[in-house]
């Protein structure tokens, strides 16, 4: 049973219009026990406010057993379902779907979309891991000379709060003036990163983007980056290795308190701190 949507039913007995926070509630209540009382899977669709958050009652987010998001831009080809809650298996996975004439197709390499290919300054692949499922994911860089007296900051698919953060970093213990820059940080494919693994492949952007250095397209970067200039470990770095391998990547610099796969064929590069892994990817 497919209710479309749960904002358009209503009970008589509830002095309300439908779509209010009582008529919600009380109709998803009943859709439930109707649910799990004659045994019917059941699928209700709700409308996301301005915010991104289902409207109505949150209590409607604790009647059902799983909540899946429906993303991705109006214009773009691809749509994202991310899983939020799920009481019968793990959350945050992630879906990643194409747009066709004939409906909604399973991209099965979800890291091919995420990664344009072209080689410039500013472009770093990175590994992130939503779920249990690995993906590659673009992160492009670029900065400007600023004419006024607070630069510019713009993320699309980057926390902004972290970008500044990095900023600091990159500017306080490697060395790299990003002050007098405006700097734009964008996600290839419209997903949005916040895994800490990320910290290293946005630094990197940003810094070939000042240098006016591209990075080797055939590179991947992975690790977490504190306040102090350190490069942290992460989770699940054999799973991350090998899909960049599968892909055909040769060289990925990593954090050095990981411990390196040995069965695997990509050249590792593990590094410590920050200016390490500036020195070694823009050493030529």
């Amino acid at each position: 049973m497919v209710i479309d949507s749960i904002q358009t039913i209503y009970k008589s007995e509830i002095v309300s219009a439908p779509g209010s926070v009582a008529q919600v509630r009380e109709c998803g209540g009943d859709i439930m026990r109707f649910a799990k009382a004659y045994n019917v899977a059941t699928v209700i669709i709700g409308h996301v406010t301005k915010f991104g958050v289902i409207a109505g009652p949150k209590t409607l987010e604790h009647i059902v057993d799983t909540v899946l998001y429906f993303e991705g831009d109006r214009e773009g080809q691809y749509r994202i379902i991310r899983a939020i809650k799920n009481r019968f298996g793990a959350t945050n996975e992630l879906g990643v779907f194409e747009m066709t004439e004939s409906g909604l197709k399973e991209v099965e390499n979800p890291s091919s979309i995420f990664i344009s290919g072209t080689v410039a300054p500013g472009a770093v692949i990175i590994s992130v891991i939503e779920g249990s499922r690995p993906f590659l994911v673009e992160v492009q860089a670029l900065t400007s000379p600023t004419f006024f007296s607070y630069p510019q900051r713009v993320t699309t698919g980057v926390d902004y709060k972290r970008l500044s953060m990095l900023l600091a970093v990159l500017e306080r213990r490697a060395g790299i003036s990003v002050y007098g820059f405006d700097c734009f940080v964008n996600v290839v494919g419209g997903i949005k990163v916040s895994e800490p693994s990320s910290d290293l492949g946005i630094l990197l952007a940003i810094a070939s983007a000042i240098k006016n250095k591209p990075v080797n397209k055939d590179f991947l970067s992975i690790g977490e980056v504190g306040l102090g200039g350190e490069v942290r470990p992460v989770f699940g770095i054999d799973l991350r290795l090998k899909e960049a391998e599968r892909l055909g990547f040769k060289t990925a610099i990593i954090p050095s308190k990981n411990k390196i796969p040995e069965h695997l064929k990509i050249h590792t590069i593990p590094v410590s701190e920050v200016n390490e892994a500036i020195s070694v990817v823009f050493s030529n």
